[in-house]
């Protein structure tokens, strides 16, 4: 009896590599100990959320005997969280941004998909460079799209952004980038990014639905030594941000996310209006009223990002030690080696029983390198280090 759609069970076969290492990393602690396991296989932030997270929840909790204390409100969010989000995204992305700009998501994922469902046909093509993040050629393939992964600049992750161009036809309806990127932890310049711009403006030529440019930005926070996130709202007017609080104030369970809407976009409040019914009728109906409440108070605040930038140099001397390669990264909170064997899952299933866990590269569009999730405490970082000399002498 076949219980699941063909595209389910592909999507079962081979797309939840993350899961299935953490799920793998659950059972050696059973068995072995929390102690005993390093593992660097999920992206979820150790770190407490700030102060004012848990001061924002012991205000609403005396605040629970009022009428629609956590009720509906409107699909897009809160009015007032919505305005105050506007006002912060202006001075983030250097453009002047309206709550009608904004809406409030279950999310970055649930953004994602919102986009997706409202400017998506069956055939529709996404453009996304690669090492990408794996889910989204699941978020495309929800409603029909397909993900076309265009390989970044060896070496550097950078895009190549001729490669991306040929890469466009008609049935391109977005390019999507991540940045800073999940897994290689790279940061798009602002030169690379206005050449993307300008490369699309001149494919949008006689078009009549234009490609869009979604820069997906929950790491945007965290950047090292001086580095800059620059936004896309300014460079061309069919570009949209999607973000989440996920990471910055350590809410990832909270799914509390938004996306915000170029200023200059022709007719955007037509795209707004469809993301917004889109946001109802996929059943997300509204971002979280406790997490929304959450952001009036929370905004502009964070975790302390010192603590990342004490674990990236633990965790690059550890690789540097060891003898590994790989690309110093410039934001998030991964690093994206070169596997010693060509074949990654053949090292990392060495690397496995030297209770050292990491993802292969593969799941992330890339197979020979393989991602490390460095939101981990530092004392986990030093004791991998023996795993790791171990495994690479094979």
């Amino acid at each position: 009896m076949k219980l699941v759609t063909e595209q389910i069970e592909t999507f079962l076969s081979g797309g939840a590599w993350i899961r299935k290492i953490f799920e793998q990393g659950l059972e050696l602690k059973k068995q072995y100990g929390d102690e005993a396991v390093c593992d660097f296989s999920l992206g979820n932030p150790d770190l407490p959320p700030p102060a004012v997270v848990g001061e924002c929840l012991a205000d609403l909790a005396g605040k629970m005997d009022r009428p629609f204390a956590l009720g509906y409100m409107p699909n897009p969010g809160y009015p007032e969280v919505r305005a105050a989000l506007a006002a912060h995204l202006t001075k983030e992305q250097g453009v002047p941004l309206e709550a009608g700009d904004v809406l409030l998501t279950c999310g970055a994922a649930g953004g994602i998909n919102v986009f997706f469902r409202s400017v998506l046909n069956p055939g529709d093509e996404v453009i996304c460079p690669s090492p990408y993040f794996v889910e989204y050629a699941f978020y495309a393939g929800n409603y029909g799209g397909v993900l076309k992964a265009i390989p970044t600049v060896p070496d550097t992750f950078d895009l190549d952004i001729p490669a991306m161009e040929a890469a466009i036809t008609d049935r391109t309806r977005a390019v999507m980038i991540n940045s800073p990127n999940n897994p290689t932890g790279q940061v798009y310049s602002r030169d690379t990014l206005a050449a993307l711009a300008a490369m699309l403006e001149r494919k949008n030529a006689g078009r009549d639905r234009p490609i869009f440019l979604l820069a997906d930005e929950p790491y945007r926070f965290l950047t090292y030594d001086g580095v800059d996130v620059p936004s896309v709202l300014p460079l061309y007017p069919y570009s949209l941000v999607i973000g989440s609080f996920s990471k910055n104030l350590s809410l990832p369970g909270e799914r509390v996310g938004f996306v915000a809407v170029s200023p200059e976009m022709p007719d955007r409040q037509k795209l707004v209006a469809g993301m917004v019914f889109a946001n109802r009728i996929l059943g997300f109906v509204n971002a979280p009223a406790l997490g929304q409440s959450i952001l009036l108070k929370a905004l502009g605040q964070g975790v302390d990002r010192s603590i990342y930038e004490r674990r990236r140099a633990a965790m690059a001397g550890v690789l540097r030690r060891t003898g590994y390669e790989f690309f110093m990264p410039r934001g998030a909170f991964y690093f994206f080696p070169k596997s010693p064997d060509p074949d990654e899952l053949v090292f990392l299933d060495r690397l496995a029983k030297e209770f050292v866990l990491a993802v292969p590269g593969r799941g992330f569009g890339m197979p020979g390198y393989f991602r490390l999730a460095f939101c981990v405490d530092e004392a986990v970082i030093a004791r991998s280090e023996a795993g790791f000399a171990k495994a690479r002498r094979g």
